[in-house]
């Protein structure tokens, strides 16, 4: 079954060797879209005064750092990404961040701890995945990220609140998403679907989030 994930890799390298940058290079609609989303991933450490280390997992083409600079927003930033294609686009479009290449399911030896990670469509799309393969998919993933962040993760999935879904995107049940995120994860954590778009994404903290911090 773990194999069939190289599958939801694939598909985005034929959407970046089709269009080669911006945001269909990674399947999103448009720009506007993809805005919507970095600013989601940016509210899981918004609330830091203090200049954080941040890891942008599946980062494509590094755009969500084009967002946090356009945003004024200083952080030490790092991508991750599976596809040596993407991770080299990423390189020549950044040649002052570090880009990370493997799959961290094999290991995770050589990475350093961040602040904060980021996991911005990793989850959407399930190609040939079924669904509960790609819940188990999703565990074993955030579990393993969840060992390299010392303060908390976001990912996001399709919205199960809909009229229609796709057999190709990953559409989990919201209860059983929040005991899978309780269990392995961490029980501090906020669910969002307030955003306009037909998804969720997850804010998960290692410790309590109050309003103050």
């Amino acid at each position: 079954m773990m194999a069939a994930y190289l599958d939801i890799v694939r598909h985005y390298e034929r959407c970046l060797e089709q269009h080669g940058a911006g945001a269909e290079a990674v399947d999103w609609k448009d720009e506007t879209s993809a805005r919507i989303r970095y600013g989601v991933m940016h509210g899981l450490f918004a609330h830091e005064r203090e200049r954080v280390r941040v890891l942008d997992f599946g980062c494509g083409l590094c755009a969500f750092k084009d967002h946090l600079d356009d945003q004024g927003v200083d952080v030490a930033f790092e991508g991750l990404d599976l596809s040596p294609a993407f991770a080299d686009a990423a390189r020549a479009r950044h040649r002052d961040v570090p880009v990370h290449c493997l799959d961290i399911l094999d290991g995770t030896d050589g990475l350093p701890t961040f602040d904060y990670i980021i996991m911005n469509g990793i989850f959407t799309r399930r190609e040939t995945l079924k669904e509960g393969d790609m819940m188990e998919y999703l565990v074993r993933l955030t579990r393993a990220a969840w060992g390299l962040t010392s303060r908390g993760l976001a990912f996001n999935v399709m919205s199960d609140a809909v009229d229609w879904k796709s057999d190709t995107l990953f559409h989990p049940d919201m209860a059983a998403l929040a005991r899978a995120v309780t269990e392995n994860l961490s029980r501090h954590f906020t669910l969002r679907s307030d955003y306009g778009l037909y998804e969720t994404t997850v804010y998960v903290y290692a410790q309590p989030k109050t309003e103050a911090s």
